[in-house]
């Protein structure tokens, strides 16, 4: 069992790896946790062993695993609303998209996209699939090694399959797959709500890689259900 220490540096590590996207190191942890640069070596040494964090390079600081964001968003996430310029974005974008679910939900998709950085899809109920974003997930820093450009582009290409087994499941509660648990991809995350429309049901979520804003993700599906559902 991890002890409340452990806790509170994995926490720092990836709030931190999710501003920064480098490694952190144990200087910047000594500062933000008080601790001592051995007992932060020591700690981050244990929680390598047991699958939390992940040492990129001998000479690098630590990264989290799919584990690690598992722990932080199951335990630790505190969604924040958007910021109060993005709120105006998408209360215009309701205003303009008038009566037409498809095309609200669409430019509902691209300006969240510009916000996250992520890509966003959805699913409606006829089972097409609707994604928007791509340049701006593909200008994220984990993109720049080729092979996670080639998962990523797989993904997409199956795009249609994944969602098409997430419309019984998903809930009307934003729900977050990381790594294993994501029927998108092991190497990537999901945020992800659905909601019904006129009797029928639709998905609307993020997609992008493990280090994403959980909680601004989160706070903006919560905000935009509240007219769209």
């Amino acid at each position: 069992m991890l002890e409340t220490r452990q806790k509170d540096l994995i926490v720092e590590v990836v709030r931190s790896y999710i501003r920064a996207a480098e490694p952190i190191g144990s200087r910047h942890l000594e500062k933000k946790l008080g601790l001592s640069s051995a007992t932060i070596r020591n700690e981050m040494a244990a929680l390598e062993q047991e699958g939390f964090l992940h040492q990129p390079h001998t000479s690098a600081g630590r990264v989290p695993t799919d584990k690690a964001y598992q722990l932080y968003v199951d335990n630790f996430l505190k969604p924040h609303e958007p910021t109060p310029g993005e709120k105006k974005v998408l209360d215009k974008v309701k205003l303009a998209s008038g009566k037409d679910d498809n095309i609200l939900f669409k430019n509902l998709a691209k300006v969240m996209s510009d916000f996250s950085g992520q890509a966003v899809m959805v699913g409606f109920s006829s089972h097409d699939v609707y994604y928007t974003g791509l340049a701006n997930l593909f200008a994220q820093p984990e993109f720049a090694a080729i092979q996670m450009v080639q998962h990523m582009s797989r993904i997409i290409d199956h795009l249609d399959e994944a969602m098409g087994g997430l419309y019984k499941s998903v809930g009307e509660e934003v729900n977050i797959h990381i790594g294993q648990k994501n029927p998108f991809g092991n190497e990537c995350a999901t945020v992800i709500t659905g909601f019904s429309s006129d009797g029928q049901k639709s998905i609307i979520g993020f997609l992008g890689p493990w280090r994403m804003d959980y909680e601004g993700n989160v706070g903006r599906l919560n905000y935009v259900r509240k007219f769209i559902c």
